[in-house]
């Protein structure tokens, strides 16, 4: 681990022993599409363009977390790809010092147009929401969007060098469980740069959808052959490895498998609130504070209060347990 990778004697700590080195950026709350398990099919009211952070206020922000230990950035929405000339965000990130990957959350829809201009302005990896390879069922998962152009732009980004590219699929008994199996057979060609995560449904607000848990998944997986856990964390992040194969297949269990005890994560809201937890959203907007001309130490200091006061974990369960507040497409997962 190099020096840069380090997180500093400084680093962001909080009650209970963790140290927090990725951040999550959400650039905005708008998307293309409407995903079932994310918002209603008659949309949302978008946050005002004056709400949102902008770029310079984010890499700002960012550089306040890196010199606290923060070392990878993920760029989230809402869609990121759908915010103008986001280039130039991921390319002031990157250039933050302290900074080492950068990567992006994207449904895929324009990626096949973006990813060598991603890449070239110093994005390292990007994760690709697909949720089914059955176009009509993609399309009623997504509510309109089209599997061709997220299938040519996931090859896009392996052209590009985005790699590892992940492949995150929400599954949702009786919606989308069926297939598990069929998804894991289309990846293993190419498991040299991709790695596929499977991803328990979590409850939030009103759209309750039922949870197929990952021990269920990697029963199934045994179909095409044994199933193997790996060490590698791959990154810090919630999902835990295992192999098929020669494909690397992760399962991000928040309901069945919690890592909370393990959690390193910020998620900074397009308008400047930082949650602590994907549950909780009781904290304050480090935007107004910027724009009220707070200086980066009272910033640093603000930010380390808040991280201090991150609960012990969500309190999500598969059967009833805490519905999430705010709207997902904001938070960014």
């Amino acid at each position: 681990m190099s020096a840069l990778e380090r997180p500093s004697r400084q680093g962001l700590l909080d009650r209970f022993g963790r140290q927090h080195t990725y951040l999550r950026v959400s650039v905005t709350d708008r998307c293309n599409y409407r995903c079932v398990y994310c918002m209603p099919e008659e949309g949302l009211d978008w946050m005002p363009r004056a709400e949102l952070l902008t770029y310079e206020e984010i890499a700002r922000i960012v550089g306040i977390f890196a010199q606290m230990g923060v070392r990878r950035v993920r760029l989230t929405g809402g869609e990121p790809t759908v915010r103008r000339d986001i280039g130039a965000l991921v390319r002031a990130v990157a250039a933050v010092p302290g900074i080492v990957d950068v990567a992006m959350t994207t449904n895929g829809h324009t990626l096949a147009k973006q990813a060598s201009m991603l890449a070239a302005r110093g994005l390292d990896r990007v994760n690709v929401s697909l949720d089914s390879l059955d176009a009509a069922r993609f399309a009623k998962l997504t509510r309109g969007g089209r599997l061709d152009l997220v299938l040519a732009g996931i090859d896009a980004a392996r052209a590009a060098g985005l790699t590892p590219v992940k492949i995150n699929m929400v599954v949702m008994k009786g919606e989308n469980d069926d297939e598990v199996v069929a998804m894991a057979r289309h990846f293993l060609p190419h498991a040299e740069d991709t790695i596929l995560r499977y991803i328990e449904y979590m409850p939030f607000e009103a759209r309750w959808h039922a949870s197929t848990t990952a021990a269920e998944m990697r029963t199934r997986l045994a179909e095409i052959g044994p199933v193997e856990p790996v060490q590698d964390t791959l990154g810090g992040g919630p999902a835990r490895y295992w192999r098929v194969g020669a494909l690397r297949v992760g399962f991000i269990a928040p309901l069945t498998e919690h890592f909370c005890a393990s959690c390193n994560r910020l998620r900074l809201l397009a308008d400047g609130h930082l949650r602590t937890c994907l549950a909780h959203e009781d904290t304050p907007s480090l935007r107004d504070l910027v724009r009220s001309g707070a200086t980066d130490a009272s910033l640093a200091e603000t930010i380390r209060a808040i991280v201090r006061g991150k609960p012990a974990g969500h309190e999500a369960e598969t059967d009833g347990g805490r519905l999430f507040e705010g709207v997902m497409t904001g938070i960014g997962g």
